[in-house]
């Protein structure tokens, strides 16, 4: 199979591109871990197949890959990319785009500074649904917003659990520099209490509009930046009275802008997107 791909990066998190709105593109696992490897194929955090929806109101769909070749729920650094994907290559003429993913409906605006906003959606809080087993466990409240201890080999760490469309657990951090990203991530990622295993948040607070986040990802290790990484983060500090409603997130990659004014109302992300380079590969 020879494929036309486009790599593309939003605030360093990479990604490849595939365009499937006039024909189906169907790969196995190894296929997509062969795109995703950064030294026998093209290299990304992930892969974004772009297809047509048939679902009335809704322009198109997409799926999200891990390099590791497991379906995944949701990106939002690949929303934007999506986003100047499907405007760049003339797949639509608007400004304003709606997509479905796996589990949810986005709305996506193009600014006119060339960032991109997405609309990502309210904040998921019932454990059941993240999904987190807290049987056991007693939560300490601070602003009526629950933490939870896990047992990770000898140690204690207290997260804060709630998903964006996909799981996360962000835990606050005094350095981030010095945050055990490496070590703990990946424990957390496959702690028992996660059935779908977690993505790991590490959120140094610097004051009420601006945080530093590392976050360690479920199949694909510590990336540069997670879209929907930095929203959990600022959503969790919002709800622990420690942010406002408007956060800019600096990642290893660059920054976000997180939005969002609690309850049911949805989460917003603008941040950049940009093509790297196209090309053609055999798998």
């Amino acid at each position: 199979m020879r494929l036309r791909f486009t790599k593309m990066q939003g605030a360093g998190n990479d990604f490849v591109v595939l365009d499937a709105t006039a024909s189906p593109i169907e790969l196995s696992s190894e296929q997509v871990q062969r795109l995703g490897d950064r030294r026998f194929g093209v290299g990304a955090d992930q892969i974004l197949v772009v297809e047509r929806s048939d679902t009335p109101g809704v322009d198109f769909r997409y799926r999200i890959f891990n390099n590791s070749g497991d379906e995944v729920e949701h990106c939002g650094n690949g929303a934007r990319c999506f986003v100047r994907y499907v405007r760049d290559k003339g797949l639509i003429d608007r400004d304003t785009i709606r997509v479905e993913t796996m589990n949810r409906l986005l709305e996506l605006r193009l600014q006119s500074d060339g960032r991109v906003t997405v609309d990502m959606g309210a904040p998921v809080f019932d454990l059941a649904q993240v999904p987190f087993d807290a049987s056991g466990l007693e939560a300490k409240r601070i602003n009526g917003f629950p933490l939870w201890t896990l047992d990770v080999d000898a140690l204690q760490v207290r997260v804060a659990v709630l998903s964006m469309g996909n799981p996360h657990a962000v835990q606050i951090v005094d350095d981030l520099d010095d945050a055990p990203v490496a070590s703990l991530g990946p424990l957390i990622e496959q702690h028992t209490r996660f059935a779908r295993h977690v993505n790991a948040g590490f959120m140094q607070v610097i004051d009420r509009r601006h945080i530093r986040l590392r976050v360690h990802e479920r199949d694909a290790g510590e990336t540069l930046a997670c879209g929907t990484g930095a929203c959990a983060a600022v959503v969790a500090g919002i709800r622990l009275g420690l942010l406002d409603e408007r956060v800019d997130v600096q990642a290893r990659g660059g920054g976000l802008t997180i939005e969002w004014r609690g309850g049911d109302e949805p989460v917003l992300m603008t941040g950049p997107a940009q093509t790297v380079f196209e090309g053609e590969i055999e798998l």
